[in-house]
């Protein structure tokens, strides 16, 4: 059986290196009905007469194309600006729409045969590392050697896969045009699913999504045994292929917006900005009831279901990110640095991005309501800064790429603006706490070493003092791996859920600390 697991990963590992350097592979060549067919009607003169020495030219590579295309495009726009033509200025950008219309490839003629050797090859090869694991051996969570691996404890591997997912994200969010073979072996799921071509969005959609299954499967073998875990891991994986993949693509193909209906805003921090707003408003019924849920959501489900259950509900239960670093993340849980100084900088600067959150949403309202007399287009420079610093640096780049560096919920712990907000709720207004029995405890260690937000639970346990913090997700491992049942996650009475005076049970006597 060991042989077997070494092969699925050597066929994992052989289909991430394919996956790696499919982007490097092809030629490109633009024709006038290509550029005709991928650029607005408005600017279709202007860029005809600037791409001129591209057409009917063959590239050897994305780079070369790329390089003429940034060299001309960029040119015109630069003498434009330094003209201050800035009417004749072309801000659209049309890198990646050119460079996929423009791929002459073997990916772009058989993409089928390239999503199988990459995409179904590794899913094949991770299953088949996965699906023995602990085969033979009791239930029960599995930590062995856990700090000796160099995956999971900031060796080598782990500093490896780190920087992979760090300039993976680069490219994506901001050179998705170096990724458009990767972008054609999905089309036809996507023209499946939506009937239009996929972009990178649908991409990461996708290797997102068999991200969260493929390592989902792996929790079941991980902790097996444990109907919690179980439960929630299917809980996450059931949204997002459900709600945040299939639906809103299926939604696309029946003319109605794209639309997450499990996001809730200040996550979903573009939900109040003014091409969302119109397009719910604009789509009848159906984009009402988006706008309504998507409210009701914000002022009465999150302080509600809160309430009774917790921040867990969503931050474990429900949310993509949430379900991300449950499951790819899962083995990267130790590394959540546990110090009073990182708590520190944890409450500033996740707050800080709720305050954030907040003031642009507040403003990019009132301007739309003002019919953009207030603030003109101010609100776009702060949608610009949000959205490069949080939505795509801070809880792409480093909220994903920091796993194997940072653990798991780096993004959940010191930015995510919505767990910001059910965290305030929990601690001050919820039924939910993790109870200990403090007389239990033998200062092992386990809890806290794998709290993935870098709560030092043992302290509270040797305290008897219940757990309210506000950035409990309520995963339950700190209480799976406890050898002694002394945490249990419970939704109770609000009465007597902070004990700030617990009972200390030692060698010489029972106290009160009063």
């Amino acid at each position: 059986m060991k042989q077997f697991q070494q092969a699925g990963i050597v066929i994992f590992v052989i289909s991430l290196l394919l996956f790696s350097v499919l982007p490097f592979i092809g030629s490109y060549k633009l024709e006038k009905e290509t550029l005709a067919a991928s650029v607005k009607t408005e600017h279709l003169g202007v860029m005809e007469e600037v791409l001129a020495p591209m057409v009917g030219q063959e590239f050897s590579s994305n780079f070369a194309f790329m390089g003429e295309f940034n060299r001309l495009f960029g040119g015109y726009n630069d003498a434009m600006k330094a003209n201050q033509q800035w009417d004749k200025v072309i801000w659209d950008n049309y890198a990646f729409a050119l460079t996929k219309a423009s791929a002459l490839g073997p990916v772009s003629q058989n993409p089928h045969f390239y999503l199988f050797i990459t995409v179904v090859f590794g899913v094949v090869g991770a299953l088949m590392y996965i699906l023995p694991m602990y085969r033979g051996k009791p239930e029960g969570i599995k930590h062995d050697g856990i700090f000796f691996s160099s995956m999971k404890s900031k060796g080598l591997l782990g500093i490896l896969t780190g920087t992979w997912l760090i300039l993976f994200y680069i490219v994506l969010y901001w050179f998705p045009e170096y990724l458009t073979n990767l972008v054609l072996m999905v089309d036809p799921i996507s023209m499946a699913l939506s009937g239009n071509p996929a972009s990178q969005w649908f991409l990461y959609g996708f290797v997102y999504t068999l991200a969260i299954i493929v390592m989902g499967i792996r929790m079941f073998r991980k902790y097996r045994g444990n109907a919690y875990q179980t439960i929630r891991t299917v809980s996450v994986m059931f949204f997002q292929l459900a709600f945040a993949f299939l639906l809103p693509e299926i939604m696309v193909l029946m003319n109605m917006p794209w639309h997450d209906f499990k996001n809730i805003w200040p996550l979903d921090y573009s939900f109040f900005y003014d091409y969302r707003i119109d397009g719910m408003v604009n789509a009848g019924a159906l984009g009402m009831f988006m706008l309504i849920w998507g409210i009701i959501l914000i002022v009465l489900g999150v302080p509600i279901f809160t309430y009774f259950f917790g921040k867990r509900w969503y931050c474990s239960w429900v949310c993509g990110c949430g379900g991300l670093a449950e499951t790819l993340g899962d083995p990267y849980r130790q590394l959540s640095d546990k110090s009073v100084k990182a708590w520190k900088i944890e409450r500033y600067l996740i707050h800080g991005v709720l305050v954030f959150a907040i003031l642009m949403t507040g403003l990019t309202i009132a301007n739309y309501f003002t019919e953009f007399a207030l603030l003109g287009q101010a609100t776009n420079q702060l949608h610009s800064i949000y959205g490069f610093a949080i939505g795509s640096a801070f809880a792409g780049v480093v909220g994903t790429g920091f796993y194997p560096l940072m653990g798991n919920r780096v993004w959940c712990r010191f930015g995510c603006p919505l767990a910001a907000y059910l965290g305030i709720v929990q601690r001050f207004k919820s039924r939910f706490r993790i109870t200990t029995n403090g007389g239990q405890c033998i200062s092992c260690g386990n809890c806290s070493t794998y709290c993935e937000m870098g709560i030092d639970v043992r302290w509270y346990a040797q305290r008897g003092q219940n757990i309210v913090r506000s950035s409990c997700v309520g995963c339950g491992v700190c209480s799976a791996v406890c050898p002694r049942g002394v945490l249990k996650l419970e939704n109770a009475d609000e009465e007597g859920r902070i004990n700030e005076k617990p009972i200390l049970i030692g060698n010489n006597s029972i106290t009160l600390n009063a």
